[in-house]
Parts: C-alpha cells; structure tokens; sequence
C-alpha cells in the first residue's frame, strides 16, 4: 500500500556494505519495507522466543543456517549476535549479507557501532511521511495526519484512533518499558509521558517535570532517555556557536508522532486540535518531524537545531548545510503576516557570514519566495531540501 522513500537508498548500500541497520519505533514499517526491500533474503523474526533460544545457544550453529545471510528482524533481542555475524561478514566478504532491524536505538546503536564498525551502514525509518501518505492516494489534509499520526497500520486497516493509540501506547509500557526500566509504578510513568505531551516544544527542565511527577530528576533524565531510545520522543538541540549574545544550551523534546501526542492529550478529532491551546506547539513538531523524515528517507543525518539567545530571540529550527545555516520559521496561521520572517531577519543579523536563505513553513496555501526567503505549505515543505 505504501511505498516507502527510504527503499531504494537501503538497496543501493545493501551494494556496498555486508550489513544495513535499520532503526526506528515500533509499528513504523521496517519489517514490511526490508522484506519488499530485499524478497530473497530469509525473514528470521528475534522476538520468537525459539529463535532467540537458538540463538542463544550457539550462535555460529543458528547463522550457519542462512548461508547467504537474512534479514534479522529486532535484533536488539539478541546483541550477543553481532559478533558472530562481524566474523561471519569478515570471512565471506558478501555484500548485502545481512538486514538488521531494531526498535531500541541507543542500546542497538551502541553495539553495532562496537562490533559492526565499518561493516554496516546505519539508516532510520520513522512512521510514514505526509508526501507517503498522499503518495498513497489517501486524500487526508495535513490536520487529519497530525491527528491520525503516521502509522501504517492506521491507515492500512482503518482503525479507530483512540483504540489503536491506547493499544500502541500500552504495549509499548509493557513490552519496551519493562525489559529497559524496573519501573515500580507505571501509573506514575504513563502521567510522565502525558506530562511530557503537554510540554512539546518547550526547553527540557527536568527539576519542573520531577516536581510534578513525584519522583527526582534523576529519574527524569533517565525517563527521558528511555523514550529517546525507544523513539517516543525526539531531542532537538539548540545551536551552541555564539553570535554576539549567549545561545540557550538546553534541548528541546519533540514526539516522534503526532498521534500519539495527540492521543495523550486527549484530543480525538480534528475540529477539537485546531481548538486546541497545543495546536501551535503540534503544528510545529508535525513540520519539524516531517523534515526529519525527508532527511532519514534519503539516508541522511537531519543536521536541524534551533536557536535561542538569553533575550528570548528564537529561530524555531536552523539546518546546517555545510558551513552555512538555513533558519526555518514555524507558524500554525492560516494568514501569512510579514512579522513571521522577524526572526529570519534576525538570525541574519546575528550571523551575517554564516545565515543562507531560509524559509517560513506556515499553515496557509500559498508558495513563494519574499527576497531571500522561501514561503512554503505543509504539502511543500520537503521541498526546502
């Protein structure tokens, strides 16, 4: 149903390395694009108990069995695996051997990068884009996919949202939650992460969200990371380099989809978002997530920050390309208004040597350039790379 930007990259580095890792939340699509991807490799699932077990055994005997390699679907299951297959790789040589896929990003990130230095190329795969979507005939406007998300089973069998989030979200707690974090109370975590859907886009303060939580921030930060790991949320880092007055060092949190932040604030319709006092702030983390994805799906690092001076001057998102930095504003109006390049303008005064272009996202409909910069829609906004 979906045919997914990222596949024709996965392939061509398939040619190039022994293995390609793909990594992103649950649900997001890897097993069904890897296995469109790549059809006559053998489909090995690691979270079937026997094949872990197999696995676990005597892991060269379990290898053995796929001469030409396969497709190792949540690998993170088995991480003692990595070696064999280093050594496997090492002796035969083969190209596009293995496909690993994993849901764990800093736990998998970390081994493969130990034992599969060299020997993998490391590509991420986020729920569906707006440009798969529509690539896909489904004629949902741009509020409709902040509300419904981008999973594909969401739009594949048409599920009900509030079902299908509730399900998604307590299985992740279950499943994902459990085996990383001994969490005592996953009634107080689940308020955490609802705590944290009402926080989008706001600087992370760890002492404020422990208050409200009842636990220390400590706990926080490794909360936190938990959701990083597991892909719930997203960091976004400010821009560090001075420009005349003190840039904010603290990082923004994003969810890696609107569905499930909406659905944790409750919202259930398209007409309550729009009414929503959050809507602003689910605007601004649909586009940045959007433009993440453009980046991902041509297997590429994001390379966006924002930008915040101790004045409160803020750019909504900076993306470095090269020496340069393109700043990108972020409006939810419907109405273009001049006053939203203020900050672009900005951000050139600042940074005259290193500002290029840059670009207003805004909810209207309208596409052109002002000068130097680019108006675009939330249909276009992939185009700005």
């Amino acid at each position: 149903m979906f045919k997914r930007e990222l596949t024709p990259y996965i392939q061509q580095l398939a040619k190039k390395y022994p293995v390609v890792t793909l990594l992103g939340p649950r649900q997001s699509g890897k097993t069904t694009l890897v296995r469109s991807a790549f059809p006559e490799k053998p489909y090995v699932n690691m979270e079937d108990a026997e094949n872990r077990a197999l696995a676990t055994l005597d892991s060269k005997s379990f290898l053995s069995t796929y001469p030409n390699g396969a497709i190792l679907d949540e690998v993170q299951r088995t991480p003692h695996l990595l070696s064999s297959i280093q050594v496997r790789v090492d002796e035969t040589d083969q190209k596009g051997m293995f496909v690993l896929t994993g849901s764990h990003q800093a736990e998998l990130h970390s081994a493969v990068s130990q034992s599969l230095a060299g020997r993998t190329s490391i590509l991420r795969l986020l729920p569906l884009s707006y440009k798969e979507i529509r690539n896909a005939m489904i004629p949902d406007s741009f509020e409709e996919v902040i509300l419904k998300g981008g999973y594909p089973k969401i739009y594949k069998e048409d599920l009900p949202l509030t079902n299908a989030y509730s399900s998604y979200f307590q299985t992740y707690v279950e499943r994902d939650v459990r085996q990383i974090l001994q969490v005592k109370d996953l009634i107080q975590f689940e308020r955490f992460i609802k705590l944290t859907a009402g926080r989008i886009g706001q600087l992370i303060n760890y002492a404020s969200l422990a208050s409200d939580v009842g636990v220390s921030a400590v706990t926080i930060k490794e909360w936190i990371a938990v959701l990083e790991a597991t892909y719930i949320l997203i960091r976004l880092e400010p821009y560090f380099e001075n420009f005349g007055k003190r840039a904010i060092k603290s990082p923004k949190l994003y969810f890696a989809d609107t569905g499930l932040a909406c659905h944790l604030l409750g919202i259930d319709s398209v007409e309550q978002l729009i009414k929503d006092p959050l809507y602003g702030n689910l605007f601004e983390n649909w586009v940045i997530v959007e433009l993440m994805k453009a980046r991902y799906n041509e297997a590429k690092d994001p390379r966006l920050y924002f930008y915040r001076d101790v004045s409160g001057k803020e750019v909504d998102l900076l993306f470095q390309k090269g020496s340069h930095l393109v700043p990108i504003e972020i409006k939810s109006s419907k109405t273009f208004s001049s006053t939203f390049l203020e900050g672009l303008r900005y951000f050139h005064e600042q940074a005259p040597k290193r500002a290029e272009g840059g670009a207003l996202i805004y909810a209207g409909q309208h596409t052109q350039n002002v000068g130097q910069f680019q108006i675009l829609t939330p249909e276009n906004c992939q185009l700005l790379f």
